[in-house]
């Protein structure tokens, strides 16, 4: 009976594979049912058989599913069409750009009933200046979040969004009447990125004008807190209209909310550009940006990564979650009631590190080692990016070009297809290394050598180890990779693992190949071509510019809050802090991820040394420094047969492939030698050529 079901499911599956040949939704929408679902790519391919190219292909339009693959496809694109209905809005892009009408300022004398604003529409508010400009009325029925992720409001009212999108907001009437009108009628948000997880609250940008407007001082005087005190008007008038702020306070990032209304949320994020909100360091001079400009700039990366919630590190700790929510709701079968209940794949609970992945002032360290207590590798672990140099040879002095290339997203790159623990860890003595459990392993690795030309690859330094240390699983991993035994003493692994960062990585990826493309650099260039729009790049469009600082930063930076360290005063080492209670506490991932970025370089240094002869002369994290015959890369990376030698360096737009950073003469080299002394790291300097300070290698 089974057999002849199964037999009838197939026939009908073919009949309807012949039925509905074009059943298949367009590319982008594709593209945007797997990434609501929390899908990679790669899983997508494991699950249909194909490679993850062959996915890419179908969601950029490049190519179209066959049989029997297209009917697997269209079963699945629908059930997920059912699970993530297409969003009532749409998302503005350069291409065709969305130009949503806001709600205009009715003017002292009523419209005449045709120009009535539809019965949907949030009633007007009576005046507060004249009417303005603006686009056309938007359709009724575009649901909660018509007017994008956010709105910069600048001194005179007018708040800016996506497309050219203006509205005149209450700015005039105070901080809670602007929030109350944001929540109510400005229609502000974005649609959550995964079934579990909850939709993006509203951000408000306040420009320096603006700020003056709502009377915020220019700057706070409290810089140590970071933050308004509680007895300033401002505050006063939103704690006294019934609002709350969160324990960070009214500062450069404050987040303002009222008791949860049901089932949606009511808080909006705010941030104060006068006070620092935007780091020039992550968003290069957007805060200087007219009004408008700067709407472009963060909802383009509001749109490709995530509504910005505080720092790059913030948002990218926060794109985590988002992608990979803790909790979802179950049904009791017992009882039938709704309780909490976790997400396979996610982090769902604050858990404690193990003693050695633990940084000075935990509480772990301070307990098991006096205080000022200096620990040596056998007693931490010590996973970080490359800080390595040496002397040019004779032979490399002949060169007469030093050329710099960079690693695009390293960490991103080092993250994807990475299994990281998930739940606490488990402690053994001389377990059996697998290279497939994450942890930290206690092993002696001192014993494997190689060329001194080459960076070792078991310590930040490139020095070789003195004895036994502590690693992750990807460094012990590479160790056996290239043939030697490894005899752990000891291993603090996790049970529970899984691809945590995919959807992570896929998402940043995709952002930052997009921006990339604003920029005129797109995937398959050849590599001449490549180099030049790279070159010309450099003085694209500010805008675009700006977005991929804010990408790169949110990549590093979320990577870095894994282990954030305790910040403010008050604090006493021993003592806890206050990120130890997030799930997302995770030094141990940390440490996975700059170690398979640190391997993947060395791989990489050890294949081009190993068939051409050729070794760098200093590496800076993911940025590698080699003797060259000419100016370009192309002039010193091997290209038998004019493709690149796989498993070494490749040219090209994609995260893991590189760039040029730099080139400098072999003179300049040696005389920053003969200077500086030969620990000076040319990888820092090769972009600029100049050197600010003495370099200490930190």
């Amino acid at each position: 009976m089974a057999g002849e079901s199964n037999q009838l499911f197939a026939s009908v599956d073919a009949l309807l594979e012949q039925a509905v040949p074009d059943a298949l939704p367009a590319p982008a929408e594709r593209k945007r049912l797997r990434e609501s679902a929390g899908l990679s790519q790669d899983q997508v391919a494991r699950a249909l058989d194909v490679r993850r190219e062959t996915v890419s292909g179908w969601e950029a339009g490049r190519a179209e599913p066959r049989a029997p693959k297209r009917a697997a496809y269209i079963r699945l694109l629908d059930g997920l069409a059912t699970r993530f209905p297409t969003p009532t809005h749409d998302v503005p892009t350069s291409e065709a750009p969305h130009r949503p009408a806001p709600r205009q300022t009715p003017p002292p004398v009523p419209p005449a009933p045709a120009e009535a604003a539809p019965a949907a529409t949030v009633p007007p508010r009576p005046p507060r200046t004249a009417p303005r400009s603006v686009p056309p009325a938007t359709p009724a029925g575009e649901g909660r979040f018509t007017h994008g992720p956010l709105l910069v409001v600048d001194g005179d009212g007018r708040a800016y969004g996506l497309g050219g999108l203006v509205l005149d907001s209450p700015l005039g009437a105070g901080l809670a009447p602007l929030t109350q009108w944001v929540l109510d009628e400005a229609q502000l948000g974005a649609a959550r990125l995964h079934r579990f997880g909850r939709d993006a609250d509203p951000l408000v940008v306040i420009t320096a004008r603006a700020a003056e407007a709502l009377g915020l001082p220019g700057e706070l005087e409290d810089r140590r807190s970071l933050r308004l005190p509680d007895t300033h008007p401002v505050v006063r008038e939103l704690l006294s209209a019934g609002w709350k702020l969160t324990r960070r306070g009214f500062g450069p990032w404050p987040r303002v909310y009222q008791s949860a209304d049901g089932a949606r949320r009511r808080c909006v994020q705010f941030a104060i550009l006068p006070w620092g909100a935007l780091d020039e360091r992550t968003w290069k001079n957007a805060g200087q940006l007219p009004a408008p400009e700067l709407a472009r700039v963060l909802g383009t990366y509001a749109t490709r990564v995530l509504t910005p919630r505080g720092s790059a590190a913030v948002t990218g700790l926060e794109l985590m979650t988002a992608l990979r929510p803790p909790t979802r709701a179950v049904k009791d079968p017992a009882t039938g009631t709704w309780t909490s209940g976790p997400v396979p794949g996610s982090l769902t609970e604050p858990v404690d590190c193990a003693p050695p992945e633990a940084p000075d002032g935990h509480p772990l360290v301070a307990a098991r080692y006096p205080r000022f207590h200096q620990r040596t590798p056998d007693e931490v672990l010590d996973e970080e990016a490359y800080q390595w140099s040496r002397p040019l040879t004779d032979a490399e002095c002949l060169q007469p070009y030093v050329v710099g290339i960079d690693v695009n997203m390293a960490f991103a790159a080092a993250a994807n297809r990475l299994t990281v623990g998930l739940s606490a860890p488990v402690h053994l003595h001389r377990p059996a290394f697998d290279p497939k459990t994450p942890g930290s392993w206690l092993v002696d690795l001192s014993h494997i050598t190689f060329d001194e030309r080459l960076p070792n690859p078991f310590t930040p330094t490139g020095e070789r180890p003195a004895g036994p240390a502590w690693y992750a699983t990807p460094t012990v991993a590479y160790a056996a990779e290239l043939g030697h035994e490894v005899r752990p003493l000891e291993a603090y692994l996790r049970e529970e693992s899984g691809p945590y960062l995919d959807a992570w990585y896929t998402r940043l990826r995709d952002a930052y190949i997009a921006t990339m493309a604003d920029l005129g650099v797109a995937p398959g260039m050849p590599e001449d071509a490549f180099l030049t729009a790279m070159a010309e790049a450099a003085d694209g469009d500010p805008v675009a510019a700006a977005v991929l600082s804010a990408i790169k930063a949110t990549v590093k930076g979320g990577i870095g809050k894994l282990r954030e360290r305790p910040h403010g005063g008050g604090w006493r080492p021993g003592e806890p802090w206050s990120a130890l209670t997030r799930p997302t506490w995770r030094p141990d991932i940390r440490a996975a991820v700059i170690a398979s970025a640190r391997i993947n370089m060395h791989r990489k240094m050890l294949k081009l040394a190993t068939h051409t002869g050729q070794y760098p002369v200093a590496v800076l994290s993911d940025c590698a420094v080699y003797p060259s015959p000419g100016p370009s890369p192309l002039d010193f990376l091997p290209r038998p047969d004019g493709k690149p030698l796989p498993g070494t360096f490749r040219l090209g737009v994609s995260p893991g492939m590189v760039k040029h950073e730099g080139t400098q003469s072999t003179l300049w080299a040696e005389s920053l030698h003969e200077e500086h002394g030969p620990d000076i790291n040319l990888a820092r300097h090769i972009k600029t050529g100049t050197v600010t300070h003495h370099d200490t290698g930190e």
